[in-house]
């Protein structure tokens, strides 16, 4: 089934043209069924990078998902075009006001981690965009500094800096695979990272709330859930494309960055950047979908509390 987006976003032809399955807005409202509706709140600067990286994955399930893009209005993007914003995005305020809910919602990754948290621009509204989804979204995936702002924020575990960049695509170990979120999972796989903070991994541990899903011994913990199904934290980059992080490596090399290092376990031995983490990322996603959102959500968007 495809991911239904606005007919002219960029996304969309190249997405048309890896033989993804995608379906205009306009031919979805004319089918008797009520898809999913994910909202995107997008933190990233480059916005455009990161709908296609996400709508790759959200694509690769047999669920009919529509996508809402967001935005914050106490920040604007300065990498992405204003039109590009003004045609495909809202910002939380505007959902708000439009009487939006969500069955799912993705929170992605910001270039803010050395930051505290209060210090960040938009902290205020993210912290009221959190609280928000608690009442308005059946679950939620929060990604990379989304997951250690979640952290922070829902269960007062903050973060702490690495005196190296973790960058790389490094071996994971899944756990408790009884629970859904990581069905299928081999038992070893690999999802990239890319960051300058961690979250403390032993005050996690402790959250009684939260299940452990996958963690690797380089890069710490990936998956957390808590068990009630409404929040999932992934504190790597499953979405990123296969030049995503020889992008960021190149970009830190031209800033003269002293704490970024080749990114591990990325290239072959011809420098080359090698792909082996789409099919794990892709059934994270759609066991997310399935099992935690559309299994669970109600049918009445509106009954979401």
């Amino acid at each position: 089934m495809p991911v239904i987006i606005p007919s002219a976003l960029p996304a969309k032809e190249i997405l048309e043209k890896e033989n993804i399955f995608v379906m205009a807005d306009r031919r979805a409202r004319a089918q008797e069924i009520r898809p999913l509706s994910i909202g995107i709140l997008n933190l990233m600067p480059n916005k455009e990078e990161t709908e296609l990286e996400l709508l790759r994955l959200i694509s690769n399930t047999p669920l009919q998902v529509e996508i809402t893009l967001l935005q914050t209005a106490s920040y604007r993007a300065t990498h992405t075009p204003e039109e590009h914003l003004k045609a495909f995005y809202m910002t939380f305020d505007e959902a708000y006001a439009a009487g939006k809910k969500f069955d799912g919602m993705i929170f992605t990754g910001a270039p803010v981690e050395q930051m505290k948290f209060e210090d960040v621009t938009y902290w205020d509204e993210m912290v009221r965009i959190m609280e928000w989804a608690q009442h308005n979204v059946f679950s939620s995936m929060y990604i990379c500094w989304g997951a250690i702002a979640a952290a922070y924020y829902f269960y007062g575990v903050d973060k702490v800096p690495l005196s190296k960049k973790i960058s790389g695509v490094y071996l994971h170990r899944s756990m408790k695979r009884s629970n859904p979120l990581v069905r299928n999972f081999d038992e070893y796989f690999y999802a990239p990272h890319s960051r300058h903070t961690e979250v403390d991994q032993e005050k996690l541990r402790k959250v009684e709330d939260l299940d452990i899903l996958a963690e690797s011994d380089e890069a710490g913990i990936y998956l957390a859930a808590s068990r009630d199904r409404r929040r999932v934290l992934v504190f790597g980059h499953g979405e990123y494309d296969k030049y995503t992080l020889d992008s960021e490596y190149k970009r830190d090399m031209k800033l003269g960055r002293s704490d970024v290092e080749r990114p591990v376990g990325y290239y072959d031995e011809h420098g080359k950047p090698r792909l082996v983490w789409r099919a794990h990322s892709s059934l994270l996603m759609s066991n997310w979908l399935n099992y935690y959102v559309y299994q669970e959500t109600p049918y009445d968007i509106n009954a979401i509390k």
